[in-house]
């Protein structure tokens, strides 16, 4: 019988931060981070690797603006680790300025709406994207609404595009690389990893757990404090407690290639195509779709958010893709839904905005990587980050499309709880109390806060 003070289940990014901010901010030494999977194995590995503080509601700009600062204190500390860049997200419509995007700005980033700039002509000294250095990246928004100034500075993108918001505060960074660091710093500090699977927790204080490794073999853990960080399995483990959470599991994909015919301009932003389509088809492949239930919502008006970005370094060669069109629920215990028609689906969309993607419809380069994940979310897609019903416990989770970007204030947030420091003014409408509020339910589910 070995006892610690917190017991971290989970060890993604999420609940690898909860545990590094546990020892690097509160100073608690004695923790054990829980999982039977290699660490960042899971969702973590399947990761798209961006950060952005666009949000239609200031207080997640409050939560991603947190993380990104603390997500440049890491890389500056580790030497560059994090391999950040900063070239944005181009929210991109085919919209004569887009009046409701607009006025989502203006309410996301009410604490500094001046940092909005609005460019509607060719001479308004917008800067283009810098992706390396971050710091020599600009803040703010640019929203560009002039076609001769979109054509200049994005000549690959087709040519209806009529408007661009340009989040500046935005880019990618290696996850795997930002929760090896900080693992690394966990265990120097003191703190315990235990590869093992939690089978059962006793809800009197101090908790036990009762854990079982992979070959067999079983053992009991007793903590004080318990956090939830099990990312799709946030509903297991809360159910050993006798509670459940308002969470679902939804399986997207992506693909990764080598972009041998020069599509995609290595400095192009993380290029999100917003409008609505439907992917055209010959009229054999359309009946064939048609046919089939699991494939006929392609053959249908399709949502928008196919996203596209350079991978990798910025002299290389690689880009990633994706499209979070999956809306049904899927048991994170069963086999992965993946779809092997995805790849193409999603090159037919984003040839749309990036016309040199076509080159790649029905002859992908060889070595070429179509993966998925579970975007664990809540409906109105916030986190749950906050004290859970039985006393001692709390979750840390629910960071859907946006884990690693969001993994550091989430950490540094569920160390807060444990420790009962005191939390930013954002951090109250994260947690499980915000369902008691019935005006702030009723806005968030009636916007759409993204998935990307």
């Amino acid at each position: 019988m070995e006892e610690v003070d917190v017991a971290v289940i989970g060890a993604g990014n999420a609940g690898i931060a909860v545990a590094y901010y546990l020892v690097k901010e509160q100073g608690i030494r004695s923790v054990a981070l829980i999982d039977a999977r290699d660490p960042m194995s899971l969702t973590s590995a399947q990761s798209g690797e961006n950060y952005r503080n666009w949000w239609p509601h200031p207080t997640m700009t409050a939560f991603t603006d947190h993380s990104t600062r603390l997500m440049e204190e890491m890389d500056i500390a580790s030497g560059g680790r994090l391999n950040m860049t900063r070239g944005g997200y181009a929210l991109v419509t085919r919209r004569e300025r887009p009046q409701d995007l607009i006025d989502d700005l203006y309410r996301g980033y009410a604490q500094s709406s001046q940092q909005i700039r609005l460019h509607e002509s060719r001479s308004t000294g917008y800067q283009p994207p810098v992706r390396t250095p971050w710091q020599a990246a600009p803040d703010g928004v640019d929203v560009l609404l002039d076609t001769a100034l979109i054509r200049q500075h994005f000549p690959h993108l087709a040519t209806d595009v009529r408007s661009i918001i340009h989040i500046r505060s935005a880019g990618s960074i290696s996850g795997q690389q930002m929760g090896q660091y900080m693992l690394e710093q966990f265990r120097a500090a003191g703190g315990q990893l235990v590869r093992a699977q939690v089978k059962g927790i006793s809800r009197a204080k101090p908790f036990t757990l009762d854990l079982q490794n992979e070959g067999g073999g079983t053992a009991t853990l007793r903590a004080n404090r318990l956090v939830n960080a099990a990312g799709p399995f946030l509903r297991d483990i809360a159910k050993m407690l006798g509670e459940d959470l308002p969470v679902k599991c939804l399986y997207q994909q992506k693909i990764a290639f080598q972009d041998r015919e020069g599509a995609i301009p290595r400095q192009m932003p993380f290029t999100i195509d917003l409008d609505g389509q439907t992917l055209v088809w010959s009229d054999e492949d359309r009946e064939l779709l048609a046919s089939d239930p699991a494939s006929r919502k392609l053959v249908e008006p399709m949502p928008g958010g196919i996203h596209c970005r350079p991978d990798g370094a910025v002299d290389g060669n690689w880009i990633k893709m994706g499209w979070a069109y999956n809306a049904t629920a899927t048991d994170p215990h069963d086999d992965e839904p993946r779809d092997p028609q995805f790849p193409d689906s999603v090159l037919r969309a984003g040839s749309r905005l990036h016309p040199g993607l076509a080159a790649y419809i029905g002859r992908l380069p060889r070595g070429a990587h179509h993966y998925g994940g579970y975007y664990t979310m809540t409906d109105e897609n916030w986190p749950l980050i906050g004290p859970m019903r039985t006393e001692g416990a709390f979750v840390a989770g629910a960071l859907s499309g946006f884990g690693t970007m969001a993994a550091c204030s989430t950490g540094s947030l569920g160390a807060a709880l444990v420790a009962g420091s005191p939390l930013p003014e954002y951090a109250k409408t994260l947690g499980l109390a915000r369902y008691e509020d019935k005006t702030l339910m009723s806005l968030l589910n009636s916007m759409a806060t993204g998935v990307l």
